[in-house]
């Protein structure tokens, strides 16, 4: 059996708050009529009203897509004439914009905001974290070798961990039925209790066991 050559163990957390740079909103609507794909982005009147507000914001389609659509018909049979549901996701790419996309979407009297999700740019972070991470612990492991009287001659074990620190999104029906009945003068942060300067912590534990020397007997 072999034996666990002498080491020693050096770790370090690194952390970093960063902030979102976009957001998608999922967005249902209940149509009158029903349509299906991407048709219904332009045929269904309930749909073409928010889409047509969104436009004006300066949202492409490309920043809106057709996620499911379901249809009320008990039938089975799908009608044009059949009312349905349909479930938008709406990238909201400028955050400055984020007041105003929130307006369109409330003022919509068929349309319900479901779910938003923030967006970062973790993996560029957790890049520099991890590199940071490796120079502060090759640092210390040549720091502590020398006190320690040994010599490193390579590393042992590598572990790297990672951890995404949010509070979570949450909808206050109170606020956002107040604020459909806002025309105007919306105020995001006030009325539907959301963070709307999101952030969140990248975190990055790095352990590292080095192969040393044997220690001096002196």
């Amino acid at each position: 059996m072999e034996t666990k050559p002498d080491t020693i163990h050096i770790s370090t957390v690194q952390s970093e708050e960063i902030q979102a740079t976009h957001a998608d909103l999922i967005v249902s609507i209940r149509g009158s009529s029903f349509f299906s794909g991407n048709e219904a982005l332009k045929k269904s009147k309930e749909v073409n009203q928010l889409v047509n507000g969104l436009e004006e914001l300066g949202l492409s389609m490309e920043d809106i897509r057709l996620q499911s659509i379901t249809t009320d018909s008990s039938s089975g049979n799908f009608l044009k004439s059949s009312s349905a549901t349909y479930r938008l996701s709406i990238r909201c790419n400028k955050l400055d914009q984020f007041s105003d996309l929130l307006s369109v979407i409330v003022l919509q009297k068929n349309a319900s905001l479901e779910k938003m999700i923030w967006r970062y740019p973790d993996e560029e972070m957790r890049e520099q974290l991890l590199e940071k991470a490796i120079t502060v612990v090759a640092a210390r492991a040549k720091k502590v070798a020398a006190n320690l009287g040994v010599e490193l001659l390579g590393v042992y074990t590598f572990n790297e961990n990672y951890m995404d620190e949010e509070r979570p999104f949450l909808m206050a029906e109170a606020g956002f039925a107040q604020a459909k009945t806002r025309a105007v003068g919306i105020t995001p942060q006030a009325d539907l209790g959301m963070d709307i300067q999101h952030m969140k912590k990248v975190e990055v534990r790095l352990d590292v066991e080095y192969r040393i020397s044997g220690f001096s007997k002196d």
